[in-house]
């Protein structure tokens, strides 16, 4: 969906964003943040539904009149039935109404069908899969629904109260939770201060889970959290600097982290979490989708490439004393030897101990997890997905070694050169020299019987730690094998998992760690980043 924003204070020309579902407006309070985002829902007449806890767990006169929002439906619903007459002074109230209202629906028509001598199962409404979700969000309370009313206890005390006991961060989380469900197709969902009264343990969960619940729907947050900024995946961030009252303009920009250190650091030095800096960007990279649920401990920033990883770890940690924030980066491991990964990791660069990004998703506990999600046989999907990658690596071994022979002779010859010189002389004679010296033919030969062990031990994770090819997820057949219809789908299965946060999302979770040789101690801020594991 493509998003046009308002006037600029500059008379420039609004910008564009397209293809947008995740939107942040960020900026400092009496920016004029909230004018902005009303100033969008205007454009939006008949798609935009706006959330808003601080005002919907409150008591209020006041009604959100815009079309197929809670207050709206409540109005039409209650104006039709004499069911569970009551008042309803808050905007949560009006919710937990509509969601009785079909609960009792939906059971009266499950009734009459039964009745009528048909084979049904029981609805599944919209009640369940709220007070299911708020249960996983708070797995220490209970939900009774008893007289058409919704009763709450705890482990600590059994007896049942009202909604209306609830923390305000319980319920907040059954407000956003049960709302969402109720907006129209493909809605501009507008979310004011999504992190209000929510812990920040559960904040980046709880929304993960809500996206995931409305795929179809774009979000677009108002908040001056940079936390909860920098936490969206897929996410573009607005940064809403001042209003002009009399223009009805903007000084606005998208916020971008092309540079460093200026648009870096407006994301993220207001984070307590340790920031992970990562290779791509933000829109388009499989890094900056996959590694924020990884790593959930750090604030993740794409910054571009590897150099640009390297680079900016190194300048952010050299800044320490300035924002006291610890820093690593994760570049792919490509054909980088050992001697290189272990310098990189003194440095806070995470190595993964497979070639790439791509390979990442090929682990043997990532394919196993997802078949297993997806009710397949996890044997049987490996053991297939590990045959075609050993059938690739075999066709290709010859090029594959070829091309790390390039990398080490690429490196030696930096190496060699970068030494001071009497004379042009000296410096011919030590170019000419230097083919004996490195010897590539020997490279070649030693690359190709290491690869050729691999290959005759069927030794599936020494190849994904060398095997660079970016067909490795399509080629292997792995998506269709798990009832996934392609590669994209494949990912998105990968993401999906991880933002549900349960035991296979654990499980991938574990499987990724491991394969960066992180300990618990590194992923909490030490500078111990695992030891190197040597070539085989």
């Amino acid at each position: 969906m493509n998003i046009i924003l308002p006037n600029k204070i500059n008379g420039g020309k609004p910008d564009i964003i397209n293809d947008a579902r995740r939107v942040t407006v960020i900026g400092a309070n009496g920016a004029g943040k909230t004018r902005f985002s009303t100033r969008l829902i205007e454009m939006f007449p008949h798609r935009a539904y706006k959330l808003s806890a601080l005002k919907a767990i409150f008591p209020t006169t006041s009604i959100n009149h815009l079309e197929g929002s809670i207050d709206m439906l409540y109005n039409d619903k209650a104006s039709q039935t004499h069911i569970f007459k009551g008042a309803a002074e808050s905007e949560l109230e009006r919710l937990i109404f509509l969601l009785m209202q079909e609960e009792f629906i939906d059971m009266l028509t499950y009734k009459a069908r039964l009745k009528s001598g048909e084979k049904v199962e029981m609805p599944r409404t919209r009640l369940d899969d709220v007070l299911r979700r708020w249960m996983e969000v708070f797995p220490q309370n209970r939900v009774q629904r008893l007289d058409g009313k919704l009763l709450f206890s705890n482990e600590s005390d059994d007896e049942p109260y009202s909604s209306q006991l609830l923390s305000n961060g319980e319920k907040a989380v059954l407000y956003y939770i049960g709302a969402v469900l109720y907006a129209m197709p493909d809605a501009v969902i507008f979310v004011d201060s999504p992190e209000i009264f929510l812990h920040h343990s559960i904040m980046q969960t709880l929304w993960n889970v809500i996206e995931e619940m409305r795929p179809d729907c774009t979000f677009i947050y108002n908040t001056h959290d940079i936390e909860f900024a920098s936490s969206r995946i897929d996410n573009v961030c607005v940064w809403v600097r001042s209003y002009d009252n009399t223009r009805e303009a903007w000084d606005y920009r998208i916020v971008s982290n092309s540079t460093f250190p200026d648009e870096i650091y407006f994301d993220i030095l207001g984070s307590r979490k340790p920031v992970l800096f990562v290779e791509g960007d933000e829109m388009h990279s499989i890094d900056s989708k996959l590694y924020p649920l990884i790593f959930t401990e750090y604030t993740v920033k794409p910054v571009g490439s590897c150099d640009k990883v390297i680079e900016v770890t190194r300048a952010f940690n050299d800044m320490q004393a300035f924002h006291h924030l610890d820093s690593h980066g994760i570049v792919d491991r490509d054909r980088r030897n050992d001697h290189e990964v272990s310098y990189l990791r003194q440095k806070k660069i995470f190595v993964p101990d497979v070639a790439e990004i791509e390979n990442i998703l090929m682990l043997e506990g990532v394919v196993r997890t997802v078949a297993r999600h997806y009710h397949k046989d996890e044997n049987r999907v490996f053991l297939k997905v590990k045959h075609a990658v050993l059938n690739m690596f075999r066709s290709m071994l010859k090029q594959q070694a070829l091309m790390h022979v390039r990398h080490n002779v690429k490196s030696s010859v930096e190496m060699q050169i970068d030494r001071k010189f009497q004379n042009i002389n000296a410096l011919e004679d030590h170019i000419s020299d230097l083919v004996y010296e490195i010897n590539p033919r020997g490279l070649y030969d030693n690359f190709c019987r290491r690869f050729h062990d691999y290959e005759q031990r069927d030794d599936y994770a020494a190849v994904l730690k060398v095997f660079n090819e970016k067909t490795i997820i399509n080629n292997s057949n792995v998506a269709p094998l798990c009832g996934l219809r392609n590669k994209d789908h494949y990912v998105k299965a990968i993401l999906s998992i991880l933002k549900e946060n349960g035991p296979d999302a654990q499980s991938i979770r574990q499987a990724v760690k491991n394969c960066f040789g992180i300990t618990d101690a590194s992923t909490n801020g030490s500078s111990d980043i695992g030891t190197t594991k040597p070539d085989k």
